[in-house]
């Protein structure tokens, strides 16, 4: 195994198998929003079992089917990024010029990164680049890449069900969609808590500006038969 190689690899291990809290709360945000689609159309007023019935096995359905949607989606942008990573290397050691290598690995740099390391730390990165093995043609599939896809999968298709199960366990539609809302409101703000603390905010503030938009995201789309 090469440089090149272990150096996919081990990115492929350390980030993809296990996501990051922003990749965690935005898929399980993801499946509350698409459930709450379901659920906020359902008329308290004259909805039976029969509606009740076709809701949630629709909302479940949906989440389903984007779960998969999404999970097949990440393995794909994992592979044209490391393809990216990839081409960039060989880009680099095929430059044959020093100025123009240092250009090519500085674009790939947010300004704030560019601005801490300097010209020194960009050179650091093109040897580096230079001192690895060879470099593989194509990006390839890792097993890390697999795990994270079906835990996207996990996550999008069980956040149907905290929103949902309040209709299973209620024959009064209108107290199942009182509880049904306060729960999916409890996960908004857990996940804008949970994003505040991982951006270094006010995680308090986050959780309830979280739910605004929640709710906003929500009556829109209702709004435009979403």
């Amino acid at each position: 195994m090469d440089s090149a190689d272990s150096m996919t690899q081990q990115d492929a291990g350390t980030r993809a198998p296990i996501l990051s809290p922003l990749d965690r709360n935005a898929e399980i945000l993801f499946g509350l929003f698409m459930c709450l689609t379901f659920t906020g159309t359902l008329s308290a007023a004259t909805a039976g079992h029969e509606e009740v019935r076709t809701m949630m096995f629709a909302a479940i359905g949906c989440n389903t089917a984007w779960g998969l949607v999404d999970g097949v989606m990440y393995v794909l942008r994992t592979l044209v990024t490391r393809g990216h990573t990839l081409h960039l290397a060989r880009e680099v050691r095929a430059a044959g010029d020093p100025a123009r290598e240092r250009d090519i690995t500085a674009a790939e740099l947010s300004p704030l990164v560019r601005g801490a390391i300097g010209t020194d730390g960009v050179d650091r990165i093109r040897s580096a680049i230079h001192a690895l093995g060879e470099v593989p043609r194509r990006p390839s599939l890792q097993w890390g890449d697999v795990k994270a896809a079906l835990l996207i999968f996990t996550l999008v298709f069980l956040s149907t069900f905290p929103v949902v199960l309040p209709f299973v366990l209620f024959d009064d539609v209108v107290r199942a969609k009182r509880v049904s809302a306060a729960v999916a409101i409890t996960l908004l703000f857990l996940c804008g808590y949970t994003w505040g603390r991982h951006a270094g905010l006010r995680p308090g503030f986050v959780g309830v500006a979280m739910v605004v938009i929640g709710v906003a995201i929500e009556a829109a789309v209702i709004a435009l038969g979403g």
